[in-house]
């Protein structure tokens, strides 16, 4: 019991270390913050207009295929925080204290959820002034941002593998793209996916991605009525479907990523 409290304690204080990052490297909030602007505006002024949603708002429509894209590419600062911190020799002293070996990784990824949780935050008044709203209660709408979080959260367990395999900031953010843009546009972000290809369109409705952003647009009360219920399975639970791989990528990246940095530290 006192190993699990030391260890959660070890786990905050690197989830600290690295919040705080955020005041002392500006390039880095100028990033949280204007890109999840940029997206809102490109989207909704660019295409807002040439994508018709029958019955609703392509803007409605839109919000949260961006919340769902953002935390996704969010998840890269794990990797990218990962891969600096071994560049900088950094890991090195945190294995020289007497601390957990998987406190670094709990804490870089519970850091994240901060970073996501701006970035949510700014969206969301950003989709306010360009015409986006929330149509369903409190309770409901508070559901819809702790799944995204939530899924958020499981994704940054990938990209902390992922960093501890290549620990070099340039070929994760070149990693990171390769998975991520495939992810949230071969889905319903942008565009229904009854839209898409056959093929492309038996991947985006199994896609987790678009099981978030369909559990958040009926979270939001974003679906426009009579809108058809969706036919796949996913689609039709996502908050479960959601659910499941947020469990599944915890079950499976967490394991891999504590090994893969216990063995990385032990070879040192």
């Amino acid at each position: 019991m006192k190993e699990l409290v030391y260890a959660v304690n070890d786990a905050a204080v690197i989830a600290w270390r690295n919040v705080i990052r955020i005041r002392r490297v500006p390039d880095l909030l100028v990033f949280v913050l204007i890109s999840p602007i940029m997206f809102v505006l490109l989207f909704a002024f660019v295409f807002g207009n040439s994508i018709d949603i029958p019955g609703g708002s392509y803007r409605e429509f839109l919000i949260a295929g961006i919340f769902a894209q953002t935390v996704v590419f969010g998840a890269s600062f794990t990797g990218a925080g990962l891969a600096e911190d071994i560049q900088k020799g950094i890991i090195n002293r945190f294995r020289a204290l007497p601390m957990s070996r998987s406190a670094l990784l709990v804490g870089r990824t519970l850091s994240d959820v901060v970073y996501n949780v701006l970035s949510l935050l700014v969206m969301a008044l950003t989709g306010l002034l360009v015409g986006w709203g929330i149509s369903s209660s409190a309770l409901d709408a508070a559901t819809g941002f702790a799944l995204l979080l939530l899924f958020a959260y499981a994704f940054s367990w990938v990209m902390a593998y992922v960093g501890l395999l290549v620990p070099s900031v340039e070929v994760i953010n070149n990693a990171s793209f390769i998975v991520t843009m495939p992810l949230t546009f071969v889905a319903n972000t942008f565009v229904p996916a009854e839209n898409l290809p056959p093929l492309l369109r038996t991947f985006a409705l199994w896609n987790p991605v678009s099981a978030v952003t369909q559990a958040t647009r009926e979270l939001f009360g974003n679906i426009p009525p009579g809108t058809p219920p969706p036919e796949a399975w996913p689609l039709q639970n996502p908050v479960l479907y959601t659910l499941l791989w947020v469990g599944l990528l915890i079950a499976v990246f967490a394991p891999l990523a504590v090994r893969r940095y216990r063995s990385s530290v032990d070879k040192r």
